[in-house]
Order: structure tokens, then C-alpha cells, then sequence
């Protein structure tokens, strides 16, 4: 199967760049207020191209629909019923809920938006320079805008210079998209790459498999001239070509909370707290990771904008330098196909099956599979770990993550990893852990404490923190579709 070239101007920007030279940014949560009104005002919405260009644009609007959204304007059952099981049941439902780590303070039925009878219908994420957001805002919600939807819920956003809350640097750890599509993704089985197959972020192309996820595809017509052909079905359009599922959900962080903990932890020493504070992440402040980095990364690729991000976990096979519950490597365990990495001979041998793997590695899905790109932002004022350590005001602003990701199968991709390694208390073989930043600490069947941390040793027992409160909660969240720009059009049913 031959690849298309990806057609830039069919896709939305916040996919391949992010708009992170644009500072400030906005997210609008809408329900369909008059059908034919919101159908042609999503037809001619200016949605950002993700075409390159100099200078970059000084604004941008990003446009995506949930199914309740597919239904209120129309769109024809058939093709709804195509879009991945888990977009269509939403984030909500009993079982998700449990699976995601949706419960006691993470209930959705405490959320803020979101949910059975909250769900939003369409998101506009709107992005524009310092000082000139409303203005950019106003524009795209005018009065047209106005009279096809109604505006539940507006979310801001703060520009805290590439740090998150609880103040470590963020968004080093990001796939590299392979946009030319010039690798096979079988050859990148044996070694661990930061590589990542188009059609693990974008429909209608390979993923990691070589196959296309699935998609909505409609037979040729009319009514879907303007569609791209289906790669992997001749004589069918494709609805989900260019397009991607963003996964949305709004963290509240406690930031007093987590700085309070690791400081009465680490016996009351602000020096030891930090240190503390970086082995539950698994990197310093500062973004270094607390594995030595490999070698220096190849000139030319983003990894070597992000030398940060250019470590594997072979030389730390025990957990010492950056334990097995740390946030990056639950999210991100840099894993392969074969574990240990084999060469020579043994390389050869573990192709055929014939070769022994790491007892804790084998235990991990490989990464390749579960990878998401982010593209969220934070909010809330910033709050120094010294000055967290005071009492809270009585008008203590909320602090927190956006958090947004982009994949092309949310069981797959977001739902695993949340699931199997950031919630799971038997991740890597651990005992009643979960993430120690965003992990849930409520009791689950076979596991009635999960508020625990293990620091291996060497030569000696492994140090265990206990106690773990849950530091983030899940204020917001739902599955939206974003579509490509000619599928947004035949979605809001334009035929040209």
C-alpha cells in the first residue's frame, strides 16, 4: 500500500505545528442552537490550514465535533455509526469511567462540563498572539456564530513560558511524525525510536501496523465529490482522511497539595523535597531526565531541538535512577518490540521468537503502538514550590492542565496508556501504585490502597512512600472528531 502525500491544506494546523509561537489561547464549548445556522457557519469557518508559511499566522482557529455534535446537525446515521466506538459512547460511560480512573473525585458526575447531558457539540480552539485573543475571539463568534450555537462553556488558558503547574518543564516528550512516510514501521521494531508512523495521528493513512485505522468511508457521489479517495478502498471517499480524534480533558492540579506532600516527605528540607519531587516525575524541573542521555541526537530531526528528550531506560534496567512508577516512564516506558534490544546474532534470533526478554519489559506492551501527541495548554496562575508550601488563600485561582491529545484510535492509543500504565496499580510489576502525579488513589477490587511509591535501591530494600493524596482531578473532558477541512465541509453537508 503506496501512501498518499499528505495534503497540508486539508489539514488542521494544531495537528502539525501546535501554535505554540502563538501565546495565548482559548477553548469554546458550543451546543447546536439552530441546525441550518450552525451547518453553514461550520461550511465557511476560517479553520487554520496546516500549510507552512512565512511569517507564521498572527491567529488561529481549530474546529472539532463530538458525536452528540454529528447528530444535532444532521449528519446521516450510516456515516456516523462508522467513527471509532469509543467517540461514539463517549468518555462517560460506566465502564470507561472505571477503566480511566474516572471515580470517586474524578467522577464525572462532579465534572464541570462534559458527560451524557453536558456533552459540548462543537470546539473551537482559538489561538492568537498577547493581548489580541479577545478581539481574535470575538471575531469568529459573532453574530453568525451566535445564531447557530449557544456557548456553554469558555475555557482560558495561561502562558507559564513551558511549564506546567507544579512548575516542570513541559512538552519535551513529543513523537516525531514521520511526515514524508519514508520509513517502514517494521524496520523500526528492534530498537527504540521516536519515530512514529502519519496514521498513528492522522486517518486515512498507515499507522504502525501498515494498515489504515478505521475510518467513515462513503461511496462515491455527488455529495462526497470533494472527499479524498479511501487509500485502502477503491471507489469509496474518505470521511476520516486528514482528520484525527482529540481527546480533551481538564486537570485540575493541587499545587499546594503536591508541594506540601513531597516537602513533609522529604523531612521538611525544600532541597530534598525537589529531588523527591523529580523522582515522581522522572525528570528534574529543569526538564533533564535522571537517566544519563544517549548519545547525541542525529542533526536535523526535532531530536535535536529536544536533546532532553533523547534517553532510553536500557542503562537504568532496575529502576534506581528513575524508578518504574515515575510519571515519563509510565507514559512513556521507551520500550520496543524486543525489550533488551538484541544485535548481532541475537538480534537475528529474536526476530524468530528464539531470544530471552527483560522480566519487567515483558510485562509492557511495546510503545510504538501507544504513543499520543499533545497539544494542550495550561491555566492558572504560576505558584513557586516555596511559596506553595504556605496555607492556601480564600480566593486560591485554579491551576491546571487543558490536556489535549491527538490519535487516531483513542482504545488503542489514549485509553491504553491511561489505563494500562498510568492507572494500573500493577504497572511493571508494582504493588498498590498508581502515576504518582495523576494517578486516582481510590481502592480498586484486589487492590484496596494504591497511594504508595517504590524508589529502588542499590544494595539495599527499596524506600517506599506512603501516603500518596491524589494531587489532580478531573474537572471536564470528552472525544471530539477533527475533521479534515473538506470533511468538515460534507460533514456540515456542502457538496462543493
Amino acid at each position: 500500500m503506496t501512501p498518499p502525500a499528505i495534503d497540508y491544506r486539508d489539514l488542521q494546523g494544531v495537528v502539525r505545528f501546535g501554535y505554540k509561537h502563538l501565546h495565548a489561547a482559548r477553548y469554546v464549548l458550543a451546543r447546536v442552537r439552530e441546525r441550518e445556522a450552525a451547518r453553514a457557519w461550520l461550511r465557511e469557518a476560517p479553520v487554520t490550514a496546516a500549510e507552512y508559511s512565512l511569517p507564521p499566522p498572527d491567529d488561529a482557529l481549530q474546529v472539532a465535533l463530538t458525536a452528540p455534535g454529528l447528530d444535532a446537525l444532521g449528519v446521516a446515521a450510516a456515516v456516523r455509526d462508522a467513527f471509532s466506538p469509543e467517540f461514539l459512547s463517549g468518555m462517560t460511560d460506566a465502564n470507561r469511567s472505571r477503566r480511566l480512573g474516572d471515580v470517586g473525585a474524578n467522577d464525572p458526575a462532579s465534572w464541570q462540563w462534559g458527560g451524557a447531558s453536558r456533552a459540548p457539540h462543537v470546539l473551537l480552539m482559538v489561538f492568537a498572539h498577547r493581548g489580541a485573543l479577545d478581539a481574535v475571539a470575538a471575531r469568529h463568534t459573532g453574530s453568525a456564530f451566535s445564531q447557530a450555537f449557544t456557548i456553554t462553556h469558555t475555557l482560558e488558558t495561561s502562558d507559564l513560558d513551558g511549564v506546567e503547574p507544579f512548575g516542570f518543564a513541559d512538552g519535551i516528550s513529543q513523537p516525531w511524525i514521520d511526515w514524508a512516510q519514508g520509513t517502514a514501521p517494521a524496520s523500526r521494531a528492534l530498537d527504540y525510536s521516536n519515530l512514529s508512523a502519519l496514521g498513528e495521528y492522522v486517518l486515512g493513512y498507515p499507522n504502525e501496523y501498515a494498515k489504515c485505522t478505521d475510518r467513515p468511508l462513503v461511496p462515491a457521489d455527488a455529495a462526497s465529490a470533494l472527499l479524498p479517495d479511501a487509500l485502502d478502498a477503491p471507489g469509496q471517499k474518505d470521511v476520516g482522511r486528514n482528520g484525527s480524534y482529540l481527546v480533551f480533558r481538564q486537570l485540575g492540579q493541587d499545587v499546594r497539595r503536591f508541594w506540601q506532600f513531597v516537602h513533609g516527605a522529604a523531612g521538611g528540607d525544600l532541597a530534598a523535597a525537589e529531588r523527591l519531587a523529580a523522582v515522581f516525575v522522572g525528570r528534574t524541573r529543569a526538564g533533564d531526565p535522571l537517566v544519563p542521555l544517549s548519545a547525541r541526537p542525529v542533526p536535523g530531526t526535532p531530536d535535536e531541538q529536544a536533546a532532553q528528550n533523547h534517553f532510553t531506560f536500557d542503562g537504568d534496567p532496575r529502576g534506581v535512577a528513575c524508578p518504574f512508577g515515575s510519571h515519563i516512564r509510565r507514559s512513556n516506558p521507551r520500550n520496543t518490540d524486543y525489550p533488551e534490544r538484541p544485535a548481532g546474532l541475537t538480534k537475528l534470533l529474536a526476530a524468530f521468537g528464539a531470544s530471552s526478554k527483560g522480566f519487567r519489559d515483558d510485562l509492557i506492551s511495546a510503545v510504538r503502538f501507544h504513543r499520543i501527541l499533545r497539544r494542550g495548554r495550561e491555566y492558572g496562575p504560576p505558584l513557586d514550590p516555596a511559596d506553595a508550601l504556605a496555607p492556601a488563600s480564600a480566593t486560591e485561582p485554579e491551576r491546571g492542565l487543558h490536556f489535549i491529545a491527538l490519535n487516531a484510535n483513542i482504545g488503542r492509543q489514549f485509553e491504553f496508556l491511561q489505563n494500562a500504565w498510568l492507572a494500573n496499580t500493577t504497572f511493571a510489576d508494582l504493588r498498590g501504585e498508581t502515576d504518582p502525579l495523576i494517578g486516582t488513589r481510590e481502592p480498586t477490587p484486589g487492590c484496596p490502597a494504591s497511594g504508595a511509591f517504590t524508589r529502588p535501591r542499590h544494595g539495599a530494600p527499596a524506600d517506599r512512600v506512603n501516603g500518596l493524596p491524589q494531587f489532580v482531578t478531573v474537572k471536564g473532558g470528552e472525544y471530539f472528531f477533527l475533521p479534515g477541512l473538506r470533511a468538515l465541509r460534507y460533514l456540515a453537508g456542502g457538496t462543493s
